[in-house]
């Protein structure tokens, strides 16, 4: 049985993702509005979302779940819904001033 590693919501970004209006369609979300935690064997993230209820410990609007290939589907009121994990750019590297030179200051 598949294995679906669990991503909860920190509470800040899920009081906007909840106000925020339904759109359809790949969401894109931030690495740092999440804590892992743990995972579920599941059949699909219906069975996962239904497993964790009957557990005591379910889902909520904005949790997500990662399947075993990499794939993100995130919690909303309407269902499961793709979703990607959005990197911040990579800050280009400082180079150093060659030596003997003046930053001009």
């Amino acid at each position: 049985m598949p294995a679906y590693r669990i991503y909860r919501m920190k509470d800040s970004p899920r009081q906007q993702f909840r106000w925020a209006p339904h759109v359809s369609g790949r969401v894109s979300l931030k690495p740092k509005d999440y804590e892992p935690q743990g995972q579920v064997e599941a059949e699909n993230e219906y069975d996962a979302w239904r497993r964790l209820r009957e557990s005591g410990d379910p889902l909520s609007v904005g949790d997500l779940l990662e399947a075993e290939d990499g794939q993100l589907r995130i919690c909303k009121y309407v269902g499961f819904e793709p979703a990607e994990w959005v990197l911040p750019e990579p800050k280009p590297p400082v180079e150093p001033a060659p030596a003997g030179q003046s930053t001009g200051t």
